[in-house]
């Protein structure tokens, strides 16, 4: 049985003139008939304008590049799962078979493409300031929190720190893969010179990366 969508309107703060975009917004692809994709698409673009905008604003004195970081740090994939899994979206979604199988609800890119979706239907159902108005109320913690120089990732940091030391950069190598296609698991090696080799595992090989990176910045830390 579908879930009403009529609560999950309530939790969004929005209530929709057609909540066939809603229900829309909330079907993946693994579904039959229209699903998400086209909305997740306009989706994007909005949460990429608003946000730099709101950041543009926040911060006159702070470089491009540091609000490039900043934004990226608002909008990447972890942070919109994040703030799909406080709106309860997950338990909306209209999955196919196979999805629902291996437990889609939880995928954080499910996640995130269906809360850039419901920002797409929300700008087809009333336009961009009443997704401007959802997004601030959505992200305004983390609007209050984000300052600029802080959203280097662990990677760039590590890089950063030896070659100030003009040491040799890491190596990463991907030494085991588990799980079956659509739901793998790397397993990846950090060699730091100096440190011992750090092991991290991930739903992607980007995710592991990071995670080793940061194990070895706080090896690093601790033995200074």
């Amino acid at each position: 049985m579908l879930q009403p969508v009529k609560p999950l309107m309530n939790k969004l703060g929005y209530q929709f003139a057609n909540p066939e975009l809603l229900e829309q917004a909330l079907t993946h692809r693994s579904c039959k008939g229209k699903h998400n994709e086209r909305l997740e698409f306009l989706g994007d673009a909005v949460l990429g304008l608003i946000i730099a905008q709101t950041l543009f604003e926040l911060f006159p004195q702070t470089r491009e590049g540091d609000l490039t970081r900043m934004r990226s740090a608002l909008v990447k994939g972890v942070t919109l799962a994040e703030i799909a899994q406080e709106l309860a979206i997950a338990q909306y979604l209209r999955l196919g078979p196979g999805e629902l199988k291996s437990g889609g609800h939880r995928r954080e890119s499910i996640l995130a493409d269906a809360l850039e979706a419901i920002l797409g239907a929300i700008f087809l159902d009333s336009g961009m300031e009443a997704c401007r108005e959802r997004i601030l109320t959505w992200f305004g913690e983390r609007l209050k929190q984000i300052a600029p120089g802080e959203q280097k990732d662990s990677k760039t940091r590590l890089q950063e720190y030896l070659q100030g030391l003009r040491l040799p950069l890491p190596v990463y190598d991907v030494i085991a893969t588990a799980g079956e296609a659509h739901q793998q698991t790397f397993t990846v090696r950090c060699t730091v010179p100096g440190l011992k080799p750090i092991t991290a595992a991930g739903s992607s090989r980007r995710k592991a990366e990071q995670d080793a990176a940061h194990a070895a910045l706080e090896q690093i830390k601790n033995e200074r």
